[in-house]
């Protein structure tokens, strides 16, 4: 067989032309151990904390622990495809989520993959899941309300845009129903709510987006789900993914809302991550940086200088407690972190005071700086925290038995009819200015003479005659969001007209 010397000169000819130069130069190591949700690999010697990396089967893992032979990875998803000696590339970035007005109104998990059925989520912008939390100089004073729409909690402790109040209590005690109405009472004000399911049962997950979907929030309100059949790994980043897509809005100027449901199961899950990964556990078995773990995140949540335009991020973190231990490791800790409190006891849910806030742990460090001006005033939530408080001291002292003067008598019948009065339904915020309104005439004394029993009919019919037969008063009120002595003497008028209507069955 002869080769003909022009042949192969062409071909030669042809594949120089055709000769393209590609290098692949990629960090690669070897799965030395899997299971769990954690592998260790050898190889990665210069990977970064926190770098993604990638396993055979498309799964996504994060650089966890940097140790000197081998580096332990997190497993962000599927960890049973993963094989002992399998190839794994780092991919020089840092764990991103999408961000933008294409999150809104959908259900994802923390990585961004949508779990709502409603396609994928369009969107070109994305955020690390980690960064800075902005500095002194990048903030400024809370004094901006953001309304929850619940009574006892406007009135004594007060929620400013840019605070982080703690929502604290047992089991079953209400601190998701509070969270939820506090989102559902954002319509109509611009505010942007994230929810963040850690650790909790699907099925309750999906009953709140139901009552989401059914008040018509979902159309501002993204909800991140971390089930509890999630791994810890997926569980112990959610809000922080959950952060950064509320970030994207904030640092744009907008207002957001956030709620960490609850932060609890997310501190077990990097207990669990952390032993684990043979960190040495300290207090409860938890490794010594779990505060870290939570400053780093509720550090986030700000209210940004008019420089950096003025945004806002507030945050409704949810601990729960065990048997009422408001002194244990965790508690403590996002206590320490957070603006205030609101402590919900199971005494006084049972009891059917609901929300079960208990006024003399619950407290909001902001105070009366994010009230609207009417709400500060004396005669409406000025004293009112004192005044309750009193009235739990002097209860206590009437259950022994002794007899009580006039004086102490009516002032323990007008407590009771405040409680009374704060009581409010689940999933019925209450616009401030009615607020306002029905706390006026509990302190001024307009319900002593109507039965306990009736308070909450007398309220809703009052709010009902000054809708439909003073619209003047209420609108005033809403603009001016003060009391000034020619409101105080209408809005007296108007509860002494109704008094005269009201009749108790």
């Amino acid at each position: 067989m002869k080769f003909n010397a022009d042949e192969i000169a062409s071909v030669i000819q042809a594949e120089i032309e055709n000769y393209n130069s590609q290098v692949d130069v990629r960090e690669v190591g070897t799965v030395l151990e899997v299971g769990d949700g954690i592998a260790r690999v050898y190889g990665l010697s210069g990977i970064m904390a926190g770098e993604m990396v990638q396993f055979p089967s498309g799964t996504i893992g994060l650089a966890f622990n940097l140790e000197e032979n081998s580096v332990g990875v997190i497993i962000l998803g599927e960890y049973l495809d993963i094989q002992e000696g399998d190839e794994v590339k780092a991919l020089g970035t840092l764990l991103s989520v999408p961000v933008g007005e294409a999150v809104m109104g959908r259900v994802m998990d923390p990585l961004g993959n949508p779990l709502d059925g409603k396609g994928p989520i369009k969107t070109n912008e994305s955020r690390p899941v980690e960064t800075m939390a902005p500095g002194v100089a990048g903030r400024q004073p809370v004094r901006e309300p953001l309304q929850t729409g619940i009574k006892a909690i406007d009135a004594m402790t007060p929620i400013g845009r840019g605070q982080r109040e703690l929502i604290i209590g047992d089991r079953k005690t209400g601190k998701t129903a509070v969270a939820v109405d506090a989102i559902l009472n954002q319509k109509d004000s611009g505010v942007k709510c994230f929810y963040v399911a850690i650790g909790q049962k699907e099925s309750s997950v999906a009953a709140v987006v139901k009552v989401l979907e059914d008040h018509g929030a979902m159309e501002y309100t993204a909800v991140i789900v971390s089930g509890a059949s999630a791994p810890a790994p997926l569980q112990y980043i959610a809000p922080y993914a959950g952060t950064a897509m509320a970030e994207y809005f904030m640092y744009k100027g907008e207002h957001a809302l956030i709620v960490y449901d609850d932060l609890s199961k997310q501190a077990t899950a990097y207990r669990e991550l952390s032993l684990l990964m043979r960190r040495p556990p300290g207090r409860e078995a938890y490794p010594g940086d779990v505060f870290y773990c939570h400053s780093r995140l509720l550090e986030r949540s700000a209210k940004l200088s008019d420089e950096l335009g003025g945004g806002s991020l507030t945050s409704l973190p949810i601990i729960e407690t065990q048997e009422g231990e408001v002194s244990a490791y965790i508690p403590t800790n996002v206590i320490s972190i957070t603006d205030g409190q609101i402590y919900l006891q199971p005494d006084l849910f049972f009891k059917g005071i609901r929300p079960a806030m208990n006024v003399g742990i619950s407290v909001s460090r902001v105070g009366g700086s994010a009230q609207v001006k009417a709400m500060k005033d004396k005669r409406v939530a000025g004293g009112l925290r004192l005044a309750l408080a009193a009235f739990r001291e002097l209860e206590a002292f009437a259950q022994l038995g002794t007899d009580l003067d006039a004086a102490t008598q009516s002032r323990l019948d007008r407590g009771y009819r405040m409680v009374e009065l704060l009581k409010q339904g689940q999933y019925k915020p209450m616009d401030v200015v009615d607020q306002i309104m029905v706390i006026y005439a509990g302190n001024g004394g307009y319900l002593d003479k109507v039965p306990t029993t009736k308070v909450q009919a007398w309220e809703a019919g009052f709010l009902q005659f000054v809708k439909d037969q003073r619209p003047k008063l209420r609108q005033q009120l809403k603009e001016q969001q003060a009391l000034s002595d020619e409101l105080v003497k209408e809005l007296d008028q108007a509860i002494a007209d109704f008094q005269k209507q009201f009749k108790p069955a």
